[in-house]
């Protein structure tokens, strides 16, 4: 049975057909990216080098590197004559469904990347659905976390509170 995991955000939507294929990529590279079965997680640079192929496939621009060039970028201020002045990065983008992708490791819930993740999708134009991908487990040498879980209780009260509203919703997925 797969320990690939995930939760499609606002709950009280039927989740998009296209979690499912975003899902299947995760679980295909199960034994190479899994935190549960591994001794040590990958970085999510790793994590994402080992998806990449097939993420291009269902139609994702994927990060290729570190460089400016290797980058994807999503505007979020315009300024003179109509150019991005402000762009932020993400891991992945999918044009023609306006999918963020944002790939996260040891950082994403004792480093607060999934904040950071959350408040940036938030102004980035065209970003309609934010999938999240976090391990289901973070090992480091004072013991473990359930990173999965942790980011679930955080996404899942956002989305229930009335006190705001998320502007996209959210496939958070764990590996």
């Amino acid at each position: 049975m797969s320990e690939i995991r995930y939760y499609c955000y606002p709950r009280t939507q039927s989740p998009p057909e296209f979690s499912h294929t975003i899902a299947d990529v995760f679980r295909k590279h199960e034994e190479r990216i899994s935190t549960e079965q591994l001794d040590d997680g990958l970085k999510s640079d790793e994590v994402l080098e080992v998806l990449r192929g097939d993420l291009e496939e269902i139609g994702f621009n994927v990060e290729k590197g570190k460089k400016k060039d290797e980058k994807i970028h999503r505007p979020v201020l315009f300024g003179k004559n109509g150019k991005p002045q402000l762009k932020y990065e993400v891991d992945g983008y999918h044009p023609k469904k306006n999918y963020g992708l944002e790939v996260e490791a040891g950082r994403a819930w004792m480093g607060n990347a999934i904040y950071r993740d959350l408040i940036q999708a938030s102004v980035m134009v065209q970003i309609d659905t934010l999938v999240l991908a976090v391990p289901n487990v973070y090992k480091y040498s004072g013991g473990e976390n359930s990173a999965f879980d942790l980011t679930r209780d955080v996404v899942e009260t956002i989305y229930t509170t009335e006190r705001f509203d998320l502007p996209f919703n959210t496939i958070l997925i764990g590996y």
